[in-house]
């Protein structure tokens, strides 16, 4: 059976929390036991390399680099300013070629080098977006929440809650020749906040976190003129309200390893739902909608054997775990919850010799 560890990035504000907690993973009870910490400031976000053998995490005003050591255990190897605040969201492509980071709170979007070796190289390009939303209390004006490339490599997306809009990017990888040639315009005061594609390619999946919805567009690029192209398939809701007004917010979208299905999390409804997802069709088909035992679930991590759940829970400070029965529909709680400070993202990562 194969070693994994799990990486929960929390904020360091009040110093209840180092930055980057880590857990070994228990996949037969699915649960956690807490191992160590690890300093960095305010770890919004965490990301690990399509090799496994690097971890990135967000930290203020930049991005740090770690290697993963063969017991899951980390190494700070590198780290680099973004020329601006600190990322919300951070992504590695697959080819492990570039880190692309999403500036929430001055709307920027930065794509770093990766060198062979792992390590955070130099910025490659810059883009601030600009525009006025339609959310007062953004401040009207961009955020960008989640930045990554299409699978096939040929655009960079991102998307924006503060002027309710999904940028898409041509990057070549050459300075300074980053080009929008496009853009999905959703609905004002919808806030368009994560995205993902299909492991086909064929189907992208945008989340809403102010209308608590999920878009689903088919992805195809045009062959006269090389350009991406998106059709909007289907609308779901992602809670059981959809009352106007009703404080709720998506927070989350993870989808299982085989593709079938995708858990979202829902803060004020402090709920996580379960879609099983159509893979010629792309749509999605809702499960449940049930509790998670904790506040404001700001990310939802699947165990390796796609029969557990954890749910991130930021608000109340903890980790809560489920077993998911998928045939009757239901979450069983499986162990104890576990206190961690103001918890963000968590990932999972196979270690050792066969991880």
């Amino acid at each position: 059976m194969k070693k994994y560890v799990a990486y929960v990035g929390s904020y360091s504000y009040t110093g209840k929390a180092k930055g980057i907690t880590i857990f070994d993973v228990d996949t037969e009870r699915g649960s956690f036991h807490r191992r160590q910490e690890v300093e960095v400031d305010n770890a919004s976000d965490v990301i690990v390399s399509a090799d496994g053998r690097m971890l990135y995490a967000v930290e203020d005003y930049g991005v740090v680099g770690f290697r993963i050591l063969p017991d899951g255990g980390l190494v700070r190897v590198s780290s680099k300013k973004v020329n601006g605040m600190r990322p919300h969201h951070i992504c590695v492509d697959r080819e492990g070629k570039y880190l692309y980071t999403s500036g929430y709170h001055d709307g920027k979007l930065t794509i770093l080098r990766l060198e062979p070796d792992g390590t955070i190289g130099s910025i490659v390009d810059e883009v601030y977006h600009k525009g006025l939303g339609s959310i007062a209390e953004r401040g009207s004006r961009a955020h960008i929440t989640c930045s990554k490339p299409t699978r096939d490599m040929r655009f960079v997306m991102s998307a924006d809650p503060g002027i309710d809009q999904v940028s898409i990017y041509r990057f070549t990888g050459r300075p300074g020749e980053i080009r929008l040639v496009d853009a999905i315009r959703t609905a004002r005061r919808s806030s368009p906040y994560f995205f993902t594609f299909s492991k086909d390619n064929r189907f992208l999946y945008l989340l809403y976190d102010m209308t608590n919805a999920i878009d689903v567009y088919s992805y195809t690029v045009s062959e006269d003129r090389g350009m991406p192209e998106f059709t909007k398939l289907q609308t779901v809701c992602t809670t059981g309200d959809v009352t106007p007004g009703a404080l709720n917010a998506a927070t989350c979208m993870t989808f299982t390893v085989d593709d079938r299905y995708i858990f979202v999390g829902n803060a004020g409804d402090n709920s996580v739902t379960l879609f099983a997802r159509d893979a010629e069709s792309g749509m999605l088909t809702a499960e449940f909608n049930l509790p998670i035992s904790g506040e404001y679930p700001k990310d939802i991590a699947i165990f390796p054997d796609g029969k557990h759940i954890v749910s991130v829970n930021h608000e109340s400070g903890t980790l809560s775990f489920f077993k998911v029965d998928y045939e009757k529909k239901l979450l069983i709680m499986s162990t104890n919850e576990i206190p961690v400070s103001q918890p963000n993202c968590c990932i999972m990562v196979p270690v050792g010799e066969e991880g």
